[in-house]
């Protein structure tokens, strides 16, 4: 029960080793009623503290659950804690004279529950990643107990039709009075006896038991259920369709399921349209080419919500395999899941389907004649790779409310930053509600905690109109335990429907076959995963029109690396694979062929060698493609943010031999600790003036960080709040202490809920926090506007205080700004910082354009500690400070839809797309009436340039309907 009841957080980029151990334990008294105090007792000598890491302190928690007196339903809220963090109330007490460990606990009191029929529990470490924990351990709760004796309780058996079914079951404490159903209706009793047995015979149709068993006033109920071989039936399918929910264009009351499933003998479909209880009529038929099942549902009534699973059947299953397992479709797009609904916020997703009473495991929603989302922009041009600052977000930590909503409402936030692209980390259905989103279990459902598909959807095209492109981090190196594709072929020996894949499992390794994998480890050299993934992107670009995919730990899309690999698992991951190279372009030329211009994006962080083989891949082609490879900087730029010397130049592409700007630089992301934290921890402390370790002398040295890092030619990637500085550490726990590995043996909290000051803080009410949001600010909007910083960019290979970076645009002119010499001094005092201009004459300071007469290239230039200098041959033109204010200029009207005017007098006047480019421009000869007519352009967002008398430049922005 545990597999389908944890909050799982995983992290990716460490490798993550099964340490589950087998406990011996004891329950006095036993039995008992859930209102009597109880003992639980560990026998320490059954447990190795060691390999959990917590041989000194004795720490061991109760992860707990119960079920009611059905021993069917999850009932009670025990003080658990999170996965990664127990809570102090579920910790065992150390018994050092006899090695035990003891718990006393009220069942009622400890599970905040009556009626309880079983209680369940497990021992762990505080912080249970990497299965740092025991078997199921499970007990009766009440002097009055029913043993089902055959068949197993909440089994399916499978018969063939006409054959007869034995049932019988025995109680404590005498005689009791025995009531069988099937179907709802009653087909044996017995009022007085201990020992109970009947022979359903002759059954044809599938049934669905009840056995209510009562003694006094105590009622028990067991369930189970007899499928019946339906003996498929083969008949061809329907051209055109493809797996999951193939919706009736023309008729909304029809639907038509397809689903793989090699080596299974039948498939019943059952949901609420038969009651749950599906006749012949819902058996698929099988096609006889495909190998697939298939069935049309009719009789649908259009915008009604209809859930449904599939009853999957094996007659001759694997040893430790159920020969029915009830998953809902690999192919959902809205799933609901009995474990993780009841806790989602009415705000976030109002009007939910409910899940359907006295079923199990997730359940997919199918719902004809939906209502297609009104798109405002259809046809939005992407921002150009080289051009990206890509703000990375986990929607769970961004604002209390944890939904897309917050998102929308902060619009503004993301534009007055002048980012243009998003990044969320996983919103696919993942297990639990607050997560990193990498446990991911359906990569094609939407995860229902941030909200809804019209919510998202809103979400993406509100970002378009301000022109900024959304990018999803998707995992698709593995999926969870929920996943069906994991379900339909699995080990299952203790019968909880869940499990490991085994040797016949079509997608899935039984082991992985890399050094980093969590969860179940995909097989990419399969056909059927291949076409799974197709089908991912397929839903993310086309449903959603997502801009770009980031591909989740790329490492592990290999055949080639299994445990027992000559040279060790390790090394081996991190070389060169040849079959991750092919099948990871493969992936990329699906996107591409949905997409010209989608971003196609790998955590990888491998060797150069082979992530030049995604980089450098069809980047000739119009328009260029190549891969984009995260690059992570953040050792690096932390080195001098603290006061250290660092070699920051592999924040170029060059550096990596990319023939094009495809490496996205940053300086954080999710997975590092922050770069304030440590500024205030371990920061350079020796000139008391300027003590890093102080908050706003660290907060006054990341403009810095900005300007050697964004600025860089190529995309780059800020982490959500380090433009205003966060400083919470990357370990602080949901009650805000912070319990990083060195601190406690007993884990971290690394990915527990944030809390969030930056907003109850007013954190861009901070002079010290706003600067580097507005300094920031002003360097993106350079980099996104001057072409400039599209060219090369020369580094030293070396350590040191003072990065010095030229960069330079051989297609520009000289009349153009084409040259940029960007320094820095991180040390602690002031420093005369080394230049090395490009020719002597008139330089401008691109962050407030004052300028300096250069005579001596190489003269040193004096910079306080923790402070830059951005100087450029010429003027930046679109890059002022609050350019798109434009002073007293208006602009009418606005949106625009043939036409604007201006409240001022333009002698020239040019028109930008958000990207950059120069789209129109106009000569108005002084006409102060003069229309500016733009209904030859795309509805989108655009900015204008407005030159008076004088040259003197005025810049405002306008939406175009």
């Amino acid at each position: 029960m545990k597999k389908t009841l944890l909050t799982l957080f995983f992290l990716m980029s460490a490798a993550v080793f099964a340490q589950v151990q087998n406990v011996t334990s004891s329950i006095s008294p036993n039995p008992f009623e859930e209102t009597n105090a109880i003992t639980i007792t560990i026998n320490g000598s059954s447990i190795n503290e060691t390999t959990w890491g917590n041989a000194a302190t004795h720490e061991l928690y109760m992860w707990a659950w119960a079920f009611d007196t059905n021993d069917t339903t999850a009932k009670g809220t025990p003080n658990n804690g999170s996965w990664t963090a127990s809570s102090a109330a579920s910790m065992f007490t150390y018994n050092a004279g006899t090695d035990t460990y003891t718990k006393t606990i009220t069942p009622a009191t400890y599970y905040n529950a009556t009626g309880i029929g079983r209680i369940g529990f497990l021992v762990k470490a505080k912080d249970g990643t990497g299965d740092k924990k025991s078997q199921d351990i499970l007990v009766e709760v009440g002097t009055f107990q029913v043993t089902l004796t055959a068949p197993v309780e909440n089994s399916s058996a499978i018969l063939a039709s006409g054959a007869n079914f034995n049932i019988t079951a025995t109680n404590t404490n005498g005689v009791a009075g025995y009531v069988l159903k099937s179907n709802g209706n009653t087909i044996n009793t017995n009022a007085s006896t201990a020992s109970y047995s009947f022979s359903h015979t002759n059954i044809t149709t599938n049934q669905s038991y009840e056995l209510l068993v009562t003694q006094g006033a105590v009622t028990i109920s067991k369930k189970f259920s007899v499928i019946v071989n339906p003996n498929t039936v083969s008949e061809a399918m329907p051209a055109g369709l493809v797996d999951g929910i193939n919706y009736n264009a023309a008729d909304a009351t029809k639907a038509t399921l397809v689903l793989d499933a090699p080596l299974k003998d039948f498939v019943y479909v059952a949901g609420s349209f038969n009651n749950w209880q599906p006749s012949s009529t819902y058996a698929m038929k099988k096609d006889p080419t495909s190998g697939k099942f298939w069935l049309e549902l009719s009789g649908l009534v259009s915008g009604a919500n209809n859930t449904f699973q599939y009853w999957v059947g094996d007659a001759t299953p694997l040893a430790n395999s159920p020969s029915l397992v009830k998953v809902a479709d690999p192919y959902s797009t809205l799933v609901l899941s009995p474990y993780d609904d009841g806790s989602i916020p009415a705000a976030n997703y109002p009007n939910m389907p409910a899940y359907p009473s006295g079923q199990q495991f997730e359940v997919t929603v199918l719902k004809t004649g939906q209502t297609p989302y009104n798109w405002q922009v259809t046809n939005f041009t992407k921002p150009e790779k080289d051009k990206l600052v890509v703000y990375e977000v986990l929607v769970r930590d961004f604002d209390a409310n944890r939904n897309y909503q917050s998102l929308i409402d902060r619009i503004d936030y993301f534009k007055n930053l002048k980012i243009n692209a998003i990044q969320l980390m996983p919103i696919m259905e993942f297990e639990g509600n607050e997560s990193w989103g990498y446990n991911t279990s359906f990569h094609m459902a939407l995860d229902k905690f941030y909200g809804t598909s019209d919510k998202l959807k809103e979400l993406i095209d509100l970002c378009h109109q301000n022109g900024i492109a959304v990018i999803l981090d998707v995992a698709l190196n593995h999926a969870f335990g929920r996943n069906p594709m994991v379900r339909m072929w699995m080990n299952d020996p203790d019968g909880d429907g869940f499990g490991s894949p085994t040797t016949e499992n079509p997608y899935f390794n039984t082991v992985a076959m890399h050094s980093y994998n969590v969860g179940e480890d995909f097989n990419h050299q399969s056909i059927r995963t291949q076409n799974y993934v197709k089908r991912v992107v397929k839903q993310w670009v086309e449903e959603y029109k997502i801009d770009g995919l980031r591909w989740d730990l790329t490492k592990g899309f290999t055949q080639n690396c299994p445990s027992n690999v000559a040279g060790g698992q390790e090394p081996c991951t991190g070389n060169f694979q040849q079959d991750r190279v092919d099948v990871l372009k493969s992936y990329a030329d699906y996107s591409w062929s949905l997409d010209p211009t989608h971003y196609t994006i790998f955590e990888h962080l491998g060797t150069d060698l082979e992530e030049q083989q995604w980089a450098n891949y069809k980047i000739a082609e119009s328009p260029s493609k190549g891969i984009m490879m995260w690059g992570n900087l953040n050792n690096a730029y932390n080195e001098l943010s603290m006061g250290y010397t660092s070699n920051i130049s592999r924040m170029t592409s060059s550096s990596r031999g990319f023939t094009s700007h495809r490496l996205i630089g940053y300086a954080e992301s999710h997975d590092e600790e922050r770069l304030m934290y440590k500024n205030i921890q371990y920061g350079n402390s020796t000139n008391s003036a300027h003590n890093v370790k102080t908050l706003n002398t660290a907060l006054s040295r990341m403009s810095a960080i900005g300007a050697v890092s964004l600025l860089v030619p190529g995309p780059k990637m800020i982490w959500h709040f380090g433009d205003l500085g966060w400083d919470s550490s990357i370990f602080t726990c949901n009650n805000g202490t912070v319990n990083d590995a060195s601190a406690t043996i007993s884990g971290d909290c690394k990915l527990d809920t944030k809390p969030q000051p930056q907003w109850t803080g007013n954190w861009l009410g901070n002079t010290a926090r706003s600067k580097i949001y507005n300094d920031w600010a002003k360097m993106i909007t350079l980099k996104t506007k001057e072409p400039v910083f599209s060219g090369t960019a020369t580094m030293a290979n070396t350590s040191s205080l003072y990065p010095n970076i030229k960069i330079t645009n051989a297609a520009l002119n000289s009349t153009q700004l084409k040259d940029v010499l960007i320094i820095a001094n991180f040390n602690v005092t002031t420093q005369n910082v080394a230049t090395g201009f490009s020719y002597p004459g008139t330089w401008y300071n691109l962050m407030d354009n004052s300028t300096i007469n250069v005579t001596d290239v190489n003269a040193v230039i004096s910079i306080p500690a923790g402070e830059f200098r951005i100087y450029g041959n010429k003027q930046a033109s679109l890059a002022i400070e609050d350019f798109e204010k434009g002073n007293a200029v208006s602009l009418y009207p606005n949106p625009v839809s043939n036409y604007f005017t201006l409240n001022f007098t333009a002698v020239k006047v040019e028109i930008y797309a958000i990207t950059g480019q120069l789209v129109k421009s106009f000569a108005t000869n002084g006409n102060p009436d003069f229309q500016f007519g733009v209904s030859d352009l795309k509805p989108g967002l655009y900015i204008v340039k407005a030159l008076n008398d004088n040259n003197e430049a005025q810049v405002i922005k306008f939406i175009k309907k």
